[in-house]
């Protein structure tokens, strides 16, 4: 299906045009006519799906047929991070280039004179706010902010949310909506928090479910089987010569690894930056700014900041710790092999994350092939075995039965529709 074959305004249509926006995803093909209907949506919808657009487009659409107070914020978008609030907040500026439509954009990590910025604007009334629950919330317990204006109420990554620990925030801030409202809800998987809380908002919901991804077929990915004392070395080896990477990404589990990486490759003259939940705003944004001119070429980040990455020349994705879900495996090896390019996808995998990394395989249908470690970076320890996580969990004295490492089943839509590199990463 085409844009224009949706029953949506001509000064839309303009500003997708001018994005080059033609041809719309399956997401967008199934929700927009069910929300243009007034329809509430449970959609499964991963990053890189085009969902912004998928709820963006017909809220817009219909605030453009009027009908709706000026001094009051209509609609309201929470999302999980300051990232995907710049990111919506930068399509929203597109898609609504040619229309007569407000909006602000409401996250933390920014100075006292932008709080008073965003408090002002919902006083005054925005059309459409876009808003992280922390801070709206912040905002709603020290001013007297009247939100019964609110027809559209959108939660996108409500997975990721609740993953945060927003589940209490989003509850709070329900308690200042109008119960008449259309509300559409966007998460990857649906763990029972997710259910639990579709029940709670949702009336009779449209439910979509967009088949599961896999990664590009650009993709060459690899894995190393090694120990834990080998990974530092190995990546450091890997980095030897970073042209033979070009732009990369290193993803890890938490900040103090980030930290503990990227002062290890600084020392060896490599031109790397760090991205993790300890940096303000300001230096995410020059360093995401930086990356993207090309000043340095290694990334060494955690999944928190992963969803804020949309860089089109990435060449090469380390995981330096096997991804818990195998949806944040495909979303971290999809930042390569972008717009019908090539990439490169690289996992390190040690003995406690074998298993986990065989349920990926399940998930994937396929066998990653194994790479050769380097020989100074191999005698450093014994071998590691295909069966080396079974063994590890007879010991543990489970009867051989198998562990769960997190849910296998979670999905993640397919990303690829029409060869668009404008809507891959825009969600």
């Amino acid at each position: 299906m085409y844009f224009d074959e949706l029953d949506i305004n001509d000064d839309i249509l303009d500003g997708l045009d001018a994005m080059n926006f033609v041809e719309c995803t399956p997401i967008q093909e199934r929700a927009i006519p069910a929300a243009l209907e007034g329809r509430d949506l449970l959609a499964s919808a991963q990053t890189g799906t085009g969902k912004t657009a998928a709820y963006l487009l017909p809220i817009l659409e219909l605030l453009s047929r009027g009908g709706y107070k000026e001094n009051k914020v209509n609609a309201l978008i929470l999302v999980p991070t300051r990232e995907l609030a710049q990111q919506v907040d930068m399509l929203l500026s597109g898609f609504s280039y040619y229309l007569n439509i407000s909006w602000i954009a409401i996250y933390g990590g920014n100075d006292g004179v932008a709080f008073t910025q965003q408090q002002k604007a919902l006083c005054t009334g925005s059309d459409i706010a876009i808003a992280t629950p922390g801070r709206l919330l912040s905002i709603l317990r020290t001013c007297d902010i009247d939100m019964s204006g609110i027809g559209f109420l959108v939660l996108d990554e409500a997975d990721r949310m609740l993953d945060i620990g927003f589940y209490d925030d989003i509850m709070e801030i329900m308690s200042h909506l109008p119960k008449e409202r259309q509300t559409m809800m966007f998460s990857a998987t649906f763990p029972t928090e997710v259910e639990k809380l579709s029940q709670k908002i949702l009336h009779n919901p449209e439910k979509i479910k967009i088949a599961v991804s896999r990664p590009a077929d650009g993709i060459d990915q690899g894995v190393y089987l090694l120990h834990e004392s080998q990974k530092q070395p190995l990546l450091l080896d890997l980095f030897a010569d970073p042209k033979r990477h070009g732009k990369s990404i290193v993803f890890l589990s938490s900040k103090q690894k980030v930290k503990e990486v990227y002062h290890a490759l600084r020392r060896l003259g490599v031109r790397a930056a760090q991205m993790h939940s300890d940096l303000e705003q300001a230096e995410r944004s020059n360093v995401m700014l930086d990356f993207k001119n090309n000043k340095f070429d290694v990334l060494i980040a955690t999944d928190i900041v992963a969803r804020g990455i949309d860089i089109d020349d990435i060449n090469t994705v380390i995981n330096y710790d096997v991804p818990h879900q195998a949806e944040d495996y495909v979303h971290r090896v999809g930042r390569t092999a972008r717009a019908g390019a090539n990439g490169e996808a690289i996992t390190l995998v040690t003995p406690r994350d074998k298993q986990r990394f065989d349920n990926l395989e399940k998930f994937l249908k396929t066998k990653v092939k194994r790479l050769a470690l380097p020989e100074r970076i191999a005698q450093m320890e014994k071998p590691v075995g295909e069966n080396a996580g079974a063994n590890k969990e007879k010991r543990q004295g489970n009867g051989g039965k198998k562990r769960s490492y997190g849910n296998k089943n979670r999905r993640r839509p397919d990303s690829k529709r029409g060869g668009r590199a404008q809507q891959e990463g825009a969600k």
